[in-house]
């Protein structure tokens, strides 16, 4: 994007930022004529003074704007920056398999060592290291991604296939939880395909789960149900139950349906999803990572809560957090905990007891930071909090709030 005219550049980021001209040009002060024609290259912006207001509404650096390489903040360690966004992207618009049409397959890692780092970056996004994972995943897609041309005729094409829409589930997800939903839904899109070559249901299914999961951040919530319980009724356990891998993935998809339905106002739907989740993690006897899920009991009662909060019943979901077992509870992974306590600090400023609330984003923050200084949400729910708070804020939540750029 560097060799684009500003204008291309200013209007690209304020696409990013889903403004309309209007809007932006409200912001900025100026007309919807003036910033048409800046975006047309018609006029120049040659006070710099102007540049910066623009970076400032539309949340970017300036050297962004500029056309110059970004310095990366220290303080932008735990979270993703839009230099990391525009790797990430350029990744998942390579099509290597085409180009393997026309010239020899790319050098790629071992499938052993592919196995590693997918691993490792799997782990990296369940203990919520999100900075961490944005500077690797650039890489590991293309490394991913040359696997599976390299071995696509080969004893091994179910292996890389397997391992690339292992990573583009993880890109998804990492994207979604930091406000890039677009950029989840093309992975996760991308994920659903892969797995079909792989020859893995379950793969598919949980690449269906991260699809529903980006469009529920997009606000879709009616398809985003619909593609969780399609998907769900078709790889059902039998009467057997099904092997323990096959109940994750088929719990998890109706866990995802049930927060798609409490985003309608479909409590009866909510109801049942979740009871049909709780029946599979029954059968399945504890809570466990099969295919990445974190999927049983706790996990269950995790989104019963969660649920609550979108259907705006606070006081329930907190009867259901002091419910939850704290031995199960403990042994989740941090991002799913911290998850979890976000979702609580929204169900306390239901019931409008803000100082709770301000506890479960401080316990969040300690558990895993980068779930609560990255992710969108949580700025508006800290905004929130804020906003509530009766004179001045607590010294740990104030300090909170700084770190996170969110004004007191």
């Amino acid at each position: 994007m560097d060799e684009l005219p500003i204008g291309r550049r200013v209007a690209y980021w304020r696409g990013r930022r889903k403004m309309s001209q209007q809007v932006f040009a409200d912001r900025l002060g100026k007309s919807k004529s003036w910033v048409d024609k800046v975006e047309r290259g018609v006029r120049r912006l040659d006070k710099f003074s102007v540049v910066y207001e623009i970076a400032d509404v539309l949340q970017v650096d300036v050297q962004l704007l500029l056309g110059k390489d970004v310095e990366r903040r220290p303080d932008s360690i735990n979270c993703i920056d839009q230099v990391e966004v525009e790797e990430i992207r350029q990744a998942l618009e390579r099509y290597d398999q085409m180009s393997a049409f026309f010239q020899p397959a790319p050098q790629c890692p071992p499938l052993p060592e592919m196995r590693k780092a997918v691993s490792h970056a799997w782990l990296t996004f369940q203990h919520a290291k999100y900075g961490v994972l944005a500077r690797t995943l650039p890489k590991l897609l293309r490394d991913a991604q040359a696997a599976d041309t390299a071995h696509s005729q080969g004893e091994d094409a179910r292996d890389a296939a397997h391992l690339l829409g292992q990573v583009y589930q993880i890109a998804s997800s990492a994207l979604r939880k930091l406000g890039e939903h677009e950029l989840s839904w093309l992975a996760a899109d991308r994920s659903i395909a892969v797995s079909q070559r792989a020859g893995d249901q379950l793969l598919a299914g949980i690449a269906s789960y991260r699809v529903g999961s980006a469009l529920l951040a997009l606000g879709r919530a009616r398809p985003s149900l619909e593609v969780n319980v399609n998907i769900a009724n078709r790889i059902a356990p039998g009467h057997d139950m099904g092997t323990p891998e096959r109940l994750s993935v088929y719990g998890m998809l109706l866990l995802n349906g049930a927060m798609a339905a409490a985003r309608i106002g479909d409590s009866a739907t909510v109801r049942d999803l979740v009871c049909g989740a709780e029946e599979a993690a029954r059968a399945l006897g504890g809570d466990f990572n099969h295919y990445w899920t974190c999927f049983g009991p706790t996990n269950v009662q995790l989104h019963r809560a969660a649920a609550a909060v979108e259907l705006g019943d606070g006081r329930t979901a907190i009867e259901t957090h002091e419910q939850i077992d704290q031995e199960g509870f403990a042994a989740l992974l941090p991002e799913r905990r911290a998850h979890h306590y976000l979702d609580i600090a929204r169900g306390y400023t239901q019931i409008g007891d803000v100082e709770k609330a301000s506890e479960m984003l401080l316990e969040g923050d300690r558990l895993a930071p980068s779930e609560i200084r990255c992710r969108p949400l949580a700025h508006e729910v800290l905004s929130d909090v804020l906003r509530r708070t009766r004179g001045t804020p607590a010294a740990p939540i104030a300090e909170l709030a700084e770190h996170m750029g969110v004004g007191v």
